[in-house]
């Protein structure tokens, strides 16, 4: 297909492709699928070799969020049957992220619900840091705590954070039909801080929540012009007690499809295969390995993902190799810019460079609220009515019961 190669072509000169283009990959039919991995694989490899880097999540704080993210497991009146905890103590933390560490994951996301931090909440998060740090020599440490305040990034950073997560989530289009207690550019103005900071920015977003192709290319687009350094990609499982629990929308096919178009738009980024893959790409899981050079090891915020055995396995069985802590994830230009210029840059994909050691934290938005995003697009327990949804498969979604906030092993 001459638009394939046309997009093989701009994703190793790392150009934009246009509007047009990047509709024209959502848009491509079954019998293509294979063509548009193998297209995308190709500018993947370009960048990132056959390495995939692993990242575990620690959910600090988990549930009773004040936000009305619709996706969100934690969300302001939720009735999904989540595991509630305030804050694990930075030991506590230290431990779980080091059960990760052990499973071959070079980055820890801490993870914790609610709007944003106060001031004690970024001592007590620092706190957290330092130890996983001083117990874990050269583990990279990404934080997702909702919405920044100033100087708040600036602190994080000085305690030893890498990289700070804050999701888009869907376009700006679209967000008030999502979120209400907040708004798109309270997002955006978040991801600029860490930016500035000097933190690497992570942010993404989630698929599956009744958007639109236009949509989707939208807040790409926008994530390339934020130039983050990591792009999560999200797949929204619907959860009961959530007002999205009959939005079973995606298949495998989409679901490859729309991290191609993702690789196209941002083709030397860290694109990080995140919720949701379990679900949604089920036995396909290792083509979109093919797309992605990120995952996250074992279970998420609120429910459980494949075992991190499983995970392991795959990564081997299809011919790719978990990412040595020695290794730097992201390709020689945008890491030689991050150590001069922090913050600066042009987008995802663009000659301007951009900021930080790559890696990213999963989670998302205004904190766990969105913690449950990010990594959480997966997450909760849909059954009942949802089981009539073509389409839907809620014997695939468990909530977690185990590790952070119970006495049980962790998943990794």
């Amino acid at each position: 297909m001459d638009l394939l190669n046309t997009l093989v072509d701009k994703g190793l000169r790392r150009e934009l492709p246009t509007r047009e283009e990047a509709l024209a990959v959502l848009a491509t039919s079954d019998d293509e699928l294979l063509d548009v991995v193998a297209a995308a694989g190709k500018v993947r490899r370009h960048w990132f070799g056959r390495r995939v880097k692993l990242n575990y999540l620690v959910n600090l704080k988990s549930g009773l969020c004040p936000e009305d993210c619709s996706y969100c497991s934690q969300r302001l009146g939720s009735k999904a049957d989540i595991l509630k905890y305030t804050w694990l103590k930075p030991e506590e933390a230290s431990k779980a992220a080091a059960a990760g560490i052990a499973g071959g994951a070079k980055r820890v996301c801490l993870v914790a619900s609610g709007r944003g931090p106060t001031d004690r909440d970024v001592d007590r998060v620092s706190k957290t840091i330092e130890a996983i740090k001083e117990d874990n020599e050269g583990v990279e440490v990404c934080a997702c705590l909702g919405l920044l305040s100033d100087g708040q990034a600036e602190r994080l950073r000085s305690a030893g954070a890498d990289a700070y997560n804050h999701n888009l989530n869907t376009s700006e289009s679209t967000y008030g039909e999502i979120t209400t207690t907040h708004t798109y550019a309270d997002r955006v103005d978040t991801v600029r801080k860490a930016h500035e900071a000097g933190l690497s920015a992570c942010s993404g977003l989630i698929a599956g929540m009744g958007e639109s192709d236009e949509d989707l290319v939208d807040v790409v687009f926008a994530l390339r012009e934020l130039d983050p350094d990591s792009v999560p990609v999200n797949f929204l499982i619907p959860f009961e007690g959530t007002p999205l629990a009959k939005e079973w929308n995606l298949t495998p096919q989409r679901a490859l499809r729309i991290l191609a178009m993702v690789r196209f738009v941002c083709p030397d980024v860290e694109v990080r295969l995140a919720g949701g893959r379990e679900v949604h790409l089920r036995t396909l899981q290792p083509l979109a390995l093919h797309l992605a050079n990120s995952i996250f090891l074992g279970d998420y915020l609120t429910s459980e993902g494949q075992a991190g055995k499983a995970d392991l396995e795959m990564i081997a069985d299809a011919g790719f190799e978990v990412e040595g802590a020695g290794t730097t994830t992201l390709p020689e230009h945008r890491a030689d810019a991050a150590a001069g210029a922090c913050g600066t840059g042009g987008g995802c994909g663009s000659e301007g460079g951009s900021g930080g050691v790559c890696g990213s934290s999963a989670g998302a938005g205004e904190t766990a609220t969105a913690a449950a995003v990010a990594p959480e697009a997966a997450s909760g327990a849909a059954e009942g009515e949802d089981a009539a949804v073509p389409g839907a498969r809620p014997d695939l979604v468990a909530v977690r019961r185990r590790g952070a906030g119970t006495d049980l092993a962790p998943n990794a």
